[in-house]
């Protein structure tokens, strides 16, 4: 699905790190629309996260302008008002998960939001359960496994109905089962998003357009590369492996 105007607008986007030799975002330009499914694959250090944060008003460009909802968001004020639209998925659970237990965690976004505490309470164990976490609103936080603190995280952030999901590594040290949970979840979401990842079989299977970063630029390659085991790559020139 595409619309006229993008959800997120980036435009001539620059940005550098203090005593980097070059910038990180180099002139970058990138449309995202309501209904897309995207993958953005680089390796790290590329700058895929630094530009989630941007997106977030996390960090400030150095230079160039963002329109979100097709409104020019610069000042925090700006951001405080798109933020609760758009769910943010950090590359360390440990930095999104900070209350005692799994509930209070995933009830904190929907309160913050201005839901009673009985409205919380019933969307945190809907979205539990939905994403297979039944049983666990008691669990302490602190003493999940990698794989429940991610998918907790992610219970977090759909719990506050957001209209975009901007995942940032959200397959990072998953075993195979629940990486095969995860992507279960993510196709039956009907809402947009865009991943970044370093592993581009985790991509090809739920972004619809696959993207890269070089020289501080978003490309989009074309060209399919077939393997033996017969599948296509969007972007076949990046290097991947397989099991």
């Amino acid at each position: 699905m595409n619309t006229d105007h993008p959800i997120i607008c980036l435009n001539n986007i620059s940005f550098s790190y203090p005593g980097a030799d070059a910038p990180v975002l180099d002139q970058l330009d990138f449309d995202f629309y309501a209904g897309e499914r995207t993958g953005l694959v680089a390796p790290n250090g590329s700058g895929k996260t630094t530009l989630f944060q941007i997106v977030m008003g996390l960090l400030k460009p150095d230079s160039g302008h963002i329109k979100i909802f097709g409104k020019t968001v610069s000042e925090e004020k700006d951001f405080v008002a798109v933020r609760p639209r758009i769910g943010l998925l950090f590359q360390d659970a440990d930095d999104q998960l900070f209350s005692p237990t799994v509930l209070e965690d995933v009830a904190f976004g929907p309160l913050n939001l201005g839901k009673s505490k009985q409205e919380a309470v019933a969307i945190s164990r809907r979205m539990l359960s939905s994403l297979g976490l039944e049983g666990f609103e008691d669990r302490i936080t602190l003493k999940l496994s990698g794989g429940e603190k991610r998918l907790v995280a992610l219970a977090a952030v759909l719990a506050m109905q957001p209209e975009v999901l901007l995942l940032d590594e959200p397959s990072a040290g998953l075993d195979e089962k629940t990486k095969e949970h995860l992507v279960g979840i993510l196709k039956n979401l009907d809402i947009s998003y865009i991943i970044v990842s370093h592993e581009f079989d985790f991509l090809a299977g739920l972004a619809e357009s696959i993207y890269t970063l070089q020289n501080g630029k978003i490309v989009l390659d074309t060209e399919l590369h077939l393997h033996e085991h017969v599948h296509a790559h969007t972007y076949g020139r990046q290097p991947h492996k397989h099991d």
